[in-house]
């Protein structure tokens, strides 16, 4: 297996990884400015 190859496998499980947290971020701030949102 060439070396750029693993390289380009990690750079694609990174880029996964932060796929997933930045979802997981812009749920949570839809979460918030729909409770901010509602009245009391």
């Amino acid at each position: 297996m060439c070396p750029r190859l693993g390289d380009l496998k990690a750079l694609e499980g990174e880029n996964t990884r932060l796929k997933r947290l930045l979802t997981d971020a812009m749920l949570d701030n839809a979460a918030l400015k729909d409770l901010v949102g509602k009245k009391w």
